[in-house]
């Protein structure tokens, strides 16, 4: 059995981690706040955007004008883009996201295809760093989200799909339903089709909402394959900083969850540690009265 020193020890450690992860998760239950409020000020435009996205794309003379709207024959390359965390201490958020990513990208290898990944986050970033399909990677913001990082992002997959070097492009990450649960979402953004802008939700947006068609009559002037050549670039540049403002959201509320569960895992620690150390203190002072009194006993006996 331990003895009381190395007892004490341990009680001292694990208040000293107690007290940090109970700041740590002060500070994510304050910017998680934030961090939804912002997904939640950005979230009209997205569905306004999402909304006539799918009225044009649906239109009959905008139909067959944007090469972004019209699927490849099979996935002979396939991107994912998988959006996670700069930091850890966030119970598995990073890890779903990158086991999520190679799922998707083990299905296209064994239909013969090749594979690219986006990472958007250190752990990510580390975790695919040294493998030959990491094409681009961003570190360090992934809880203030940069709006060029998805300008970037965006160009690329826009320029690479519209000249038959992608067939299809997905994104995974986390959705932040509220301040207490996150969801994995795995969108689909190229091809564009009804089904696809139907999953391209808002972060605040109940699940068993979509977006419509606007019941309106367009004149699409100059043409409609011009208006549909700007408004798909934008709609995919919305959909990826939505992603990532929403992720961002998500982190926080996944990291204030881990930290709460460690807190009290820390108090039930220091509970039961207190237990053993008293019943060690108790009975190593059992131990020296019975020895006080043999001592005296075996004084009585001598005189």
């Amino acid at each position: 059995m331990a003895n009381l020193r190395d007892i004490k020890k341990r009680i001292t450690s694990v208040t000293s981690t107690r007290q940090i992860t109970r700041t740590m998760e002060m500070v994510s239950t304050a910017k998680i706040r934030r961090a939804l409020d912002r997904a939640q000020k950005a979230e009209p435009y997205k569905r306004a955007l999402t909304d006539v996205m799918l009225t044009v794309a649906q239109d009959a003379e905008a139909a067959g004008t944007s090469d972004m709207l019209t699927p490849h024959e099979g996935v002979s390359r396939g991107l994912v883009i998988a959006v996670a965390s700069d930091r850890g201490l966030a119970g598995g958020f990073n890890v779903v996201v990158e086991r999520e990513a190679e799922r998707i990208g083990r299905e296209w290898r064994e239909q013969g295809a090749e594979v690219s990944i986006i990472t958007c986050g250190r752990k990510p970033s580390e975790y695919f760093r040294h493998r030959p399909e990491l094409v681009m990677h961003f570190e360090g913001s992934s809880a203030e989200p940069d709006f060029e990082q998805a300008r970037m992002i965006a160009s690329y997959v826009c320029d690479e799909y519209a000249q038959g070097r992608l067939d299809e492009v997905q994104i995974v990450y986390h959705h932040a339903r509220n301040r207490v649960d996150q969801q994995l979402r795995v969108e689909r953004l190229l091809p564009l089709d009804a089904e696809a802008v139907a999953m391209a939700h808002g972060p605040r947006k109940n699940d068993d909402e979509g977006p419509r068609r606007v019941s309106s009559s367009f004149s699409f002037v100059p043409s409609a394959a011009h208006v549909l050549g700007k408004l798909v670039p934008s709609y995919i540049l919305t959909v990826i900083h939505q992603s990532l403002i929403d992720s961002a959201a998500a982190e926080q509320g996944a990291r204030r969850k881990a930290m709460n569960s460690a807190t009290e895992n820390a108090n039930t620690i220091i509970a039961t540690l207190t237990r053993t150390y008293n019943r060690v203190r108790q009975g190593s002072i059992t131990t020296e009265l019975n020895e006080i009194v043999g001592g005296a006993s075996a004084l009585e006996e001598q005189q």
